[in-house]
């Protein structure tokens, strides 16, 4: 089992924060681009960990004998809020307001979307009640 290296992270992360903070006072741009490389460069130290917690949830949701067709949609919503709080907290990190907004109803949209299947299902076993 791999562990996620939360020091490790947080010392990159508060570092990363405060050359973006000093390179900001020159240059805005380069100082936007330093933050988002740092998001990346964490984002990228965390996917491992990410594909070792879907294996789990894969192994749990067999064990449980659970539809996939019940249990997918959760983990897509959840990756769907993951990285679309990520996306327009960066936009917002720029000032882009309005992008970050969009950004946000996308990601609202995607869930619905992703849970209609879902909705459909449901709504099928209760008209087979009826």
């Amino acid at each position: 089992m791999m562990s996620l290296d939360i020091v490790r992270i947080c010392a990159l992360a508060v570092v990363g924060a405060l050359c973006a903070v000093l390179v900001k006072d020159s240059n805005k741009e380069v100082g936007m681009v330093l933050g988002i490389a740092t998001c990346v460069i964490l984002l990228l130290t965390c996917l491992p960990v990410v594909e070792e917690i879907k294996n789990m949830l894969d192994e749990i949701t067999r064990m449980s004998e659970i539809s996939p067709v019940i249990i997918e949609p959760v983990f897509k919503t959840l990756g769907i809020a993951i990285i679309t709080k990520l996306a327009s907290e960066i936009c917002r990190d720029a000032k882009e307001n309005g992008i970050a907004t969009f950004v946000e109803l996308s990601g609202a949209l995607a869930v619905v979307l992703m849970s209609l299947p879902l909705l459909n299902m449901v709504l099928e076993m209760i008209g087979g009640l009826l």
